[in-house]
């Protein structure tokens, strides 16, 4: 649209210096919204038992991760669109405004069906939370300096890790279940106050139609893939209809979208993107370091609490080596990062690190000690603090100020959706190694009917087993644990050999000309 030519040029402009003063008040607002965002599931997570126990619907209760994970993976490519095109600010206070008005309601809900309602709400909103604190990085901060910033965002993480379950358990212990929900409200107005106050950025707006079209096939290919990878070889069967046409809508939906795409003025997600080579490089990075990670959290707890005996009762502390060496990485990357301009070193370190860390893991057995098990967390820990916030940075890199928002909100949806995939991949190959270890040693009866029931195994009822039957079980779990972890090094591996075709661009400085797409010619 000819119309918006001049007024995308503006919007490319690049923004003011800001003093270290004015960006950390800022960052202060940006970390407490994408706490809020990674917060959240792992506090109603440790309320869930409470929550059923007063509304009932034991059948429904996976819904309630469910319909908030969906929403926000849909919602997550159209929140930095709007971004892009209507000003971040707006929708980044927008999005803070949904999440809490979905909190308020979920701790107001009386019943399983208006919570799982409730929860969806809360989702979009939280789709809107990292994708808008990113991107307005992006705008705040140059590529060249954002290395010494980086160790402020990468703290959030292991600070919702361990702070989750631990205030989870001090609602559910000391509160009403509904602070699970109020408690975001304080921190949300926080967040809000300091984001309207402070933050001025620069005003843009695209003469454009919203994609609708894009947006909706998007959002259909996203549910697709999320549902395959929740409910494929738990609630149904791989084979089953439903899961068999839920692929195929994915694949339907996900051909559709980039043929719209491709005649859309203004695309949820510009193809032209992918034409930089390290834009998409990253887009695979970032795919498969949200494999390993949130496979790894999904199970690590699983066997220190079952076969190591940890305490579950500050299960976020079980994973704090893995998040000390993220942390530690990202701190020490982002400063040679700022220091040097230096960066393809970085994922090539960190596909290294990675790999190492699920071999060693995979290697965890019985007589395996706390300690060591520690160290080889910590190795994949260094591996993710290489990689998450790097590949964020070269993604934006890559991209033009005026298309920062969709750069940053596609790299979080290739991460999300990896993490999805990677979660139903390794829970599918430990869940078959558990049966197979089980039958094999108990039988195929008490195998398969152990194997069936085994997720609720409580250590206290481990330890009431006849010894047989739990050292089988002990076993089973850890061949589990030891077969996802040996396919992750796989595609950690992959992580490695596709880092070497990275390109070392040289990082931008807000007086540094934005890489341009190609030209597409208009269509009429």
């Amino acid at each position: 649209m000819s119309s918006s030519a001049s007024l995308e040029v503006e919007a490319d402009a690049a923004p003011a210096a800001r003093s270290r003063r004015e960006i950390l008040t800022v960052l202060g607002g940006l970390m407490i919204a994408m706490l809020l965002a990674m917060l959240d599931n792992m506090i109603v997570g440790t309320a869930m038992p409470t929550i059923v126990g007063d509304l009932g619907g034991l059948s429904h209760i996976a819904w309630v991760v469910s319909a908030y994970t969906l929403a926000t993976t849909a919602a997550t490519p159209i929140w930095g669109k709007l971004g892009d095109m209507y000003g971040r600010k707006g929708m980044f206070m927008a999005s803070i405004a949904i999440f809490l008005a979905g909190s308020a309601l979920c701790g107001m809900a009386q019943d399983m069906t208006q919570l799982i309602a409730f929860r969806a709400v809360q989702g979009i909103g939280a789709g809107g939370l990292m994708v808008g604190a990113m991107a307005i990085i992006g705008d705040l901060i140059p590529p060249r300096e954002r290395g010494r910033y980086q160790g402020y965002m990468a703290a959030v993480m292991p600070l919702a890790m361990i702070g989750g379950p631990l205030l989870g358990g001090f609602i559910t212990d000391n509160l009403d279940w509904r602070w699970a929900f109020y408690v975001n409200l304080p921190l949300g107005a926080v967040a809000l106050l300091v984001v309207g106050l402070t933050m001025k950025l620069p005003k843009h707006r695209l003469e454009a139609r919203i994609d609708y079209l894009g947006a909706a096939l998007l959002t259909a290919a996203s549910v697709s893939v999320v549902l395959v990878t929740t409910w494929g070889g738990s609630q149904y069967a791989w084979g089953s209809p439903t899961i068999l046409g839920l692929i195929a809508l994915a694949l339907v939906t996900v051909a559709g979208f980039v043929f719209a795409e491709r005649r859309a003025a203004e695309p949820i997600i510009p193809l032209s993107l992918f034409r930089d080579r390290n834009f998409s490089l990253m887009m695979v990075i970032g795919f498969m370091a949200g494999f390993g990670m949130f496979g790894a959290v999904s199970y690590l707890p699983l066997f220190q609490q079952t076969v190591q005996g940890a305490s579950a009762t500050n299960s976020g502390l079980l994973l704090l080596p893995l998040m000390a060496g993220s942390l530690a990485t990202s701190l020490i990357g982002g400063s040679l990062i700022t220091r040097t301009g230096k960066y393809k070193l970085y994922p090539i370190l960190g596909g290294v690190a990675l790999t190492a860390g699920s071999v060693l893991l995979g290697t965890m057995g019985l007589e395996t000690s706390t300690l060591t098990s520690a160290v080889y967390m910590a190795i994949f820990g260094i591996g993710l603090g290489f990689l998450m916030q790097t590949t964020m940075l070269i993604a934006q890199n890559s991209a033009p100020q005026r298309q920062m928002g969709v750069a940053s909100s596609t790299a979080t949806y290739f991460r999300t959706i990896g993490g999805s995939i990677g979660v139903s991949m390794l829970g599918a190959v430990f869940a078959s190694r558990v049966q197979d270890t089980l039958v094999d040693r108990l039988g195929p009866v008490a195998g398969e009917r152990l194997a069936s029931g085994g997720g609720q195994l409580t250590p206290k009822m481990l330890a009431a087993l006849p010894e047989p039957v739990r050292d089988a079980y002990l076993t089973a779990v850890t061949h589990g644990v030891q077969g996802l972890f040996w396919l992750g090094a796989v595609f950690m591996a992959v992580v490695v050999v596709v880092a070497i075709f990275v390109r070392e661009v040289p990082l931008r400085s807000f007086d540094t000309p934005a890489p341009q797409p190609e030209a597409v010619p208009e269509k009429v």
